[in-house]
């Protein structure tokens, strides 16, 4: 991968990463749900008006629009309100490459090899170490939305690989207004009216720039550029470098916000990182020998 590509990736993985304070700060003011309808729809207006529809099937649009937006996000940001950490966040959604796997494997009938196993048991020994110790940064309940948010995900994953390589900034502007109409209801019935309204009019001017870079920056040009790498590399070169978004979400988290890092929330982090870098990279490995 030459430098200014392999730079852009970098650039990528630390806008995920460090997007995970960005939320934090946007959640002080505006209720997750309602959160995540703000960011579908600023991905859907105003490109809308000057990118054309992909050529795909509305159901696929419509499908990964309610994964993604009321799925991964709408779940993530509850979770994110007040049952996890940044940190942890941007480490445990991660897991949503085992579910990719799992579900690729059901759809496919293909056998998990051994690699996939011992990964697997490795990212599950992470975390498993973060719910026992669940009162230092993740309690059950935001754990559990967290692992729901990145099964959400990896659904998203599968129903974008079945879209047969549609461009990526039109899928995902025109999948945005799918996700947004779900969103407004369930913030509705379950935040509320007035606590939108108290949302919207408490929110400052770090609020709302949160919310642009929700967009902007972290889904129009963080998948845009993800997808433009992985149409000129190989997937192998390309997906391991998914494993810095965990670095930069926890640095970032601890830096900024000063989430404490004890060292079961190191091992956890290790366990988790090995499990992932053994289920990207073992193939890669065993290709070259």
């Amino acid at each position: 991968m030459p430098l200014p590509h392999l730079l852009l990736a970098v650039a990528v993985m630390a806008v995920w990463g460090t997007n995970f304070v960005v939320i934090a700060f946007a959640l002080e003011h505006l209720p997750p749900l309602l959160l995540a309808a703000l960011r579908f729809t600023l991905v859907f207006f105003p490109l809308a008006l000057f990118i054309k529809p992909p050529k795909v099937a509305w159901t696929n649009l419509a499908a990964y629009g309610v994964l993604i937006g009321a799925g991964q996000f709408g779940l993530l940001f509850l979770a994110m309100k007040s049952d996890i950490t940044p940190g942890l966040a941007s480490l445990v959604v991660q897991s949503q490459i085992f579910f990719t796997i799992g579900l690729s494997m059901r759809t496919s009938g293909e056998r998990v090899g051994l690699y996939q196993w011992a990964a697997l048991a490795l990212a599950t020994s992470g975390i498993a170490i973060i719910f026992v110790n669940s009162g230092g940064g993740a309690t059950p309940l935001g754990l559990g939305l967290t692992l729901l948010a990145a099964l959400c995900w990896a659904g998203g994953n599968i129903t974008a690989r079945k879209a047969g390589g549609a461009p990526m900034l039109p899928y995902i502007v025109w999948s945005s207004v799918f996700a947004v109409p779900p969103l407004v209801v369930l913030a509705l019935v379950f935040e509320g009216w007035p606590a939108i309204e108290a949302g919207l009019r408490s929110a400052d001017a770090a609020s709302w720039a949160a919310v642009v870079w929700q967009s902007v920056g972290n889904t129009l040009f963080g998948y845009t550029a993800w997808q433009w790498l992985l149409s000129r590399h190989p997937a192998a070169v390309v997906t391991p470098m998914a494993l810095l978004v965990p670095v930069f979400g926890m640095s970032a988290s601890a830096l900024v916000l000063a989430e404490p890092m004890p060292a079961w929330k190191i091992l956890a982090a290790g366990l988790v990182l090995a499990g992932l870098a053994l289920n990207l990279t073992w193939p890669l490995l065993r290709a070259r020998r």
